[in-house]
């Protein structure tokens, strides 16, 4: 570990050169900014501010990508679909942390391994959007691209892209990670703590199929406190952020130089991720990801080849290392049982040893007659089960789950133990892009996930 009071230094000249390769190839997916001298502006003053994680932590979190990488940790990523700056209060960051932690007690019961905690959170401001404009009513304006760019409101205002809201960005997302820090690390995360409101859950007649497995836990917490385990160890845990490096400025921005070896670190988040609409080889977004040391995600739809995933690697992880890259998979409920085998089967030839975690969440959205985008619980069970299937028969490790949650009691995706329906969803519908699983469905979604652990 560095020392976090000089993780990272600016860069002298001429040794960003490679990193700014991006600038001269195709790029998806940015806004196009009314006022660029604003923007240019924006970047250069984010650019003088203090990284929000330092490169020692990087570092750790590679470790433990390695160690779930090899089948000796679990990964659980969750969190918004995008965060808003409103939605950066007190309660409603408590209430993802909180969900996650449930969650994660779940399943390292389920795995027996250690679970890697990583919130969408603390940078999930910029979305890709399947359009560049809106219209209503035949009035036509700006997509809403989160609100590190533009405003939600339909009008002209809101939705023209402001440069300023790139530095509110980085302020929202140091509070939303000062507040993590602070749940994570003083006491808030302690192990019986946590596990009694999973006791809350299991408890609910709704939930009654999971009790047998909460009590396991139960018993397995009171052993270890009989035993005398360290529980003042077990009031913190590790947490990490991650989010899509999409707005390319603002990632560039946040890119510091490590003091200890000159390498480029991007201090946005500890983890950050290409998405399915901007991973095409020779454009900018995986240049950029290439260059920085971060452990860094590729998001694969069920299009990808085997010829195109060899290439991914040879580009993201040319020197093979264990917690390096985190191939994560979003093929849809109905496809991944075809789409995923190949590419584990390929992967094996590469020499390398990808973490494969599934996202089952985008490859499954519907939208009602009544013009709601959701998903069905159902279909988010499925591909995860489909996910395990494939990697059982493959015999390689399903190294995680990157879902979409609030710890909210929203009604946005159909079905689960509440048996949400399509009349429920006007009732509290709260997102503003993709739906979220609400607080209920993620811990029925962990029971569920780590049944299937029990069982690899």
């Amino acid at each position: 570990m560095i020392d976090s009071t000089e993780p990272v230094v600016a860069a002298r000249p001429g040794v960003l050169a490679g990193l700014d390769h991006w600038r001269t190839l195709p790029i998806d997916q940015q806004p196009a900014w009314p006022d660029s001298e604003g923007a240019r502006a924006a970047a250069a003053e984010i650019a003088t501010m203090p990284p929000l994680v330092f490169a020692g932590e990087i570092d750790q979190l590679r470790t433990r990508l390695a160690a779930a990488a090899e089948g000796r940790a679990f990964v659980l990523q969750g969190g918004d679909c995008a965060e808003t700056f409103a939605g950066a209060t007190a309660d409603q960051i408590r209430a993802r942390v909180k969900t996650i932690l449930q969650m994660a007690v779940v399943l390292t019961y389920g795995a027996s391994v250690p679970v890697v905690k990583m919130g969408r959170m603390a940078g999930q401001f910029a979305k890709p959007r399947s359009s560049e404009t809106e219209t209503r009513d035949g009035t036509t304006l700006p997509a809403y691209r989160g609100d590190i760019v533009n405003g939600y409101d339909f009008t002209a205002e809101s939705r023209r892209p402001d440069p300023g809201r790139l530095v509110r960005g980085y302020h929202t997302a140091a509070a939303t990670l000062n507040l993590v820090r602070a749940f994570t690390q003083g006491g808030f995360a302690d192990l019986r703590q946590v596990h009694s409101w999973n006791r809350g859950f299991a408890a609910n007649p709704a939930n009654q199929r999971y009790e047998v497995f909460a009590s396991e836990i139960d018993r397995a917490v009171r052993f270890m406190e009989a035993a005398g385990a360290d529980f003042d160890e077990l009031k913190r845990v590790e947490f990490y952020t991650a989010h899509e490096a999409l707005l390319m400025e603002y990632e560039r921005a946040m890119t510091r130089i490590d003091s200890r070896n000159g390498t480029p670190v991007d201090t946005s988040a500890h983890f950050v991720w290409v998405g399915e609409r901007t991973r095409a080889l020779g454009h900018a977004h995986l240049d950029f990801v290439s260059r920085i040391r971060n452990p860094i995600g590729v998001k694969l739809g069920p299009s990808v080849t085997p010829d195109e995933l060899e290439r991914i690697v040879d580009l993201l992880d040319p020197d093979r290392e264990p917690g390096r890259l985190t191939l994560i998979t979003r093929m849809g409920a109905g496809r991944i049982r075809d789409a995923l085998p190949p590419l584990l089967e390929a992967s094996k030839r590469f020499a390398s040893t990808p973490l494969w975690i599934t996202d089952p969440m985008h490859g499954n959205g519907i939208t009602t007659p009544t013009g709601y985008k959701t998903r069905r619980f159902d279909d988010v069970v499925d591909e995860v089960q489909g996910f395990f299937a494939a990697h059982r028969a493959a015999g390689t490790w399903p190294g995680g789950i990157h879902i979409e949650l609030t710890g909210d009691d929203v009604t946005e995706c159909l079905g689960g133990s509440e048996h949400i329906d399509e009349a429920d969803l006007a009732s509290r519908y709260e997102s503003l892009c993709d739906p979220r699983l609400n607080h209920m469905q993620s811990l029925e979604l962990a029971f569920l996930v780590a049944e299937e652990l029990t069982r690899r």
